[in-house]
């Protein structure tokens, strides 16, 4: 076990923790992780199946004495965003994740942690192994795919699950249940590039770093800024006043994290380095004033790589990218009219990458009304063509609408009382949660999400704040236990 989780409590759910640090598990890549909760059912004695997509289902007899007969469903997602800082050597499908405790808080060292939603699914193992918790029948749903398409919970079948009652651990702050989410969906862009021939001089390689990123759909309303709009804004005013060709643009890596860092390789002669050099530090300097409280470690770094021959973009390749880039939404663009602080809707320039005929660009959109939703990717889709691109927008995944009169609601914040003395804050959040779609496929399901605080999920700078765990565990303890004593519903 990992040395620094050792001494933390509940020290089973932290054993669990330390083990899925070691099993590679970026997104569409669950099957290690799934073995190994396949292992520990199968030490258990436990019936489970796993469907074609990967996705598992685990089911723990009732305890003895238990009064419900109504099924109780812990879900997790198995999967975690991969991100790590440029300068971190790390490779996801090998290396464990490096862990380190500041103060109260574990963080990874220069990649996210897979708290969200490894927590989640150590907690599930925990009870799953647990032999002096009372409970009723259980079953344990471990999805795939979480993070980049919430493909797991869309290819879930209506036989594959029987529960009624479903806790969702994939929460993100402790003392708050989540009783509804925004309905999303992706927009994928091909720009059409032309090339000149050859192009002697040097080359240059311009890098934005050091940004916060973070969730596209909780931190969205942080006010961080897109490293590939900063970007595209130095492009710009480069190409204005300087002899220089572009070559390559790349960007973002994730579809729902907010983009971090961004390159560009130009080509300028050597007499113009110098001016490149100025004016794009003067202008990096002149942004990062925008972002002076969001974004203190912003930088920039200008290098020579080297003097060589260059297929550079033809200057109307070039313009009209750096404009598609320029006018594609970024960030809130509207408020809940009802809600106070809740992002209604909000889209996010999560990808880019230029190739040796085309620019692939992503862009993630999220809204608690589908109207709003269909209306932003309309706007996608309009920029989007009137730039000559071409784009296609795959299905959208839908919301949960919060109900207040859920008898499991109920349950839920009676025993949080009970326990800690203090009423649990209802919310809805601005990201997509695979209860969405899983209350659409079993509209008869009463369920509400929670788990413990996390910080900064989907960048390096995740962290999960320890005391919390405990209380998270305590909490799911004692509500699956109180639904053993009860029927609800």
């Amino acid at each position: 076990m990992n040395e620094c989780l050792k001494e933390l409590k509940p020290s089973i759910l932290w054993y669990h923790f330390s083990e899925i640090l070691k099993i590679p598990r970026c997104s569409g890549e669950e099957k290690a992780i799934g073995n190994y909760i396949l292992k520990i059912a199968e030490a258990l004695n436990l019936n489970y199946k796993r469907d074609e997509v990967g996705n598992i289902a685990v089911f723990k007899p009732a305890q003895p004495g238990t009064r419900s007969e109504k099924r109780v469903i812990l879900q997790a997602h198995l999967d975690m965003i991969c991100e790590k800082n440029s300068e971190v050597i790390h490779d996801f499908s090998q290396d464990p994740i490096q862990v380190k405790l500041e103060g109260e808080w574990l963080k990874a060292q220069g990649t996210t942690l897979g708290a969200d939603n490894g927590v989640g699914v150590a907690a599930a193992l925990a009870v799953m192994e647990s032999d002096n918790l009372k409970h009723g029948p259980l079953e344990f749903l471990f999805t795939v795919d979480e993070e980049t398409g919430l493909t797991g919970a869309s290819h879930l079948k209506p036989e594959f699950i029987q529960g009624k009652l479903f806790l969702n651990l994939d929460s993100e702050e402790e003392g708050t249940f989540t009783i509804g989410c925004a309905g999303g969906g992706d927009s994928e862009i091909f720009y059409p590039l032309n090339r000149l021939e050859s192009q002697s001089g040097t080359l240059i390689e311009v890098k934005i770093t050091g940004l916060r990123g973070g969730h596209s759909g909780l931190d969205i309303h942080l006010g961080r800024a897109n490293a590939i709009k900063i970007l595209a804004r130095l492009l710009d005013i480069a190409r204005e006043n300087l002899p220089i060709s572009i070559l390559h643009v790349e960007g973002g890596s994730k579809r729902n994290a907010i983009p971090r860092e961004a390159l560009a390789r130009l080509i300028c002669d050597a007499a113009h380095y110098s001016d490149v050099i100025r004016l794009f530090e003067r202008e990096f300097n002149l942004i990062k004033k925008e972002y002076r409280q969001s974004e203190p470690e912003a930088q920039i770094s200008i290098k020579q790589i080297a003097t060589a021959n260059e297929e550079p973009l033809a200057p109307k390749s070039a313009r009209g990218l750096i404009n598609l880039l320029l006018a594609l939404p970024h960030g809130v663009l509207a408020m809940h009219q009802e809600i106070p602080d809740l992002v209604e809707t909000s889209s996010n320039l999560a990808i880019v990458k230029t190739e040796r005929h085309g620019a692939k660009i992503i862009c993630n959109s999220r809204s608690s009304l589908p109207s709003a939703l269909k209306a932003t990717r309309s706007m996608i889709r309009a920029i989007a063509e009137t730039a000559g691109a071409e784009i296609s927008q795959p299905p959208s995944y839908p919301g949960w609408e919060p109900n207040l009169g859920s008898p499991l609601l109920q349950v839920a914040k009676r025993v949080y009382q009970s326990i800690f003395g203090q009423t649990p804050l209802l919310k809805a959040v601005h990201a997509g949660l695979e209860c969405g779609l899983i209350a659409e496929k079993f509209p008869d399901m009463d369920m509400i999400s929670f788990g413990p605080t996390i910080k900064n999920p989907h960048s390096p700078e995740e962290m999960v704040y320890v005391p919390s765990v405990e209380k998270f565990w305590r909490f799911l303890s004692a509500i699956i236990e109180e639904l053993s004593l009860e029927e609800v519903g």
